[in-house]
């Protein structure tokens, strides 16, 4: 007999965090509420973003891989959440219906959650630990 998998809310999200270590307790707490069958991790925003152009080479299939919420931290080296979210808009214009945008950050700067909103207001801005209540209110 196989094991029948419960029902996820989503098919598939993507955390974007340097910290392994958030990445890695962000999963486990995705993945004990059911919240996504598939959980993709990136460490660096343009590695996520080289992932998602390579997915939408993906034409057929594109739709069944292609992540519906996107976790971005935004303090990273090189490239941080927000450069990340503006270049996906510029490389991708369908990003913004295929995907949710979620800030997941440490920052307690109100300007972030200001920038936040000047990009799109539709972008949500949670504060670090993720917790099962924040997954079940997005």
């Amino acid at each position: 007999m196989s094991k029948k998998m419960p029902k996820c809310k989503y098919e598939n999200v993507l955390l974007i965090d340097d910290n392994e270590l958030d990445n890695f307790i962000n999963q486990k707490i995705i993945e004990s509420v059911n919240f996504a069958k598939n959980i993709y991790v990136n460490t660096s925003s343009s590695g996520a973003l080289e992932f998602l152009t390579n997915l939408r080479v993906l034409k057929d299939r594109e739709a069944e891989l292609y992540p519906q919420v996107l976790f971005v931290d935004i303090n990273m080296p090189i490239m941080d959440g927000f450069q990340f979210i503006e270049n996906l808009v510029k490389t991708d214009p369908l990003a913004r219906e295929r995907s949710k945008i979620v800030i997941l950050t440490t920052s307690l700067n109100p300007a972030d959650k200001q920038r936040a909103e000047a990009i799109a207001s539709d972008i949500a801005f949670l504060y670090k630990p993720l917790t099962e209540a924040m997954l079940a209110e997005l």
